[in-house]
């Protein structure tokens, strides 16, 4: 497999790698999501995992930062990417309280287990 970042244009631009090709059906702009994912900031700061939670997340795709959802609409089921986000894609100049600073460029490993219809 290669591991080199590719740039794609679609509703929005993301970098991502695939760690592992899926062979599923893509998720539509309203499902809800089953995923494993741990997010860091740019310097590899930790600030949410769900593999340490012991479980996966489920969620509606609408219902995370831009960045995250539209790579999810991109992933077939059994997918695992690892994408950057910019910070006009994620949190923006807010940031997320004291875990996110403003402007941060985020990085998640995104692994696709379902799709719950």
């Amino acid at each position: 497999m290669k591991k080199i970042l590719r740039k794609i244009r679609l509703r929005v631009l993301h970098f991502y790698k695939v760690i592992k090709k899926g062979k599923g059906v893509l998720p539509k702009d309203n499902a809800s999501v089953e995923c494993h994912y741990k997010g860091t900031t740019i310097d590899g700061k930790e600030f949410d995992s769900s593999y340490k939670r012991g479980e996966p997340a489920t969620f509606s795709i609408n219902g995370v930062i831009k960045g995250f959802s539209e790579a999810l609409k991109l992933m077939n089921v059994g997918s695992k990417w690892e994408i950057f986000i910019p910070s006009s894609l994620g949190y923006g100049d807010r940031g997320s309280g004291n875990i996110i600073p403003p402007g941060a460029t985020l990085i998640f490993e995104i692994e696709l287990l379902g799709i719950e219809k």
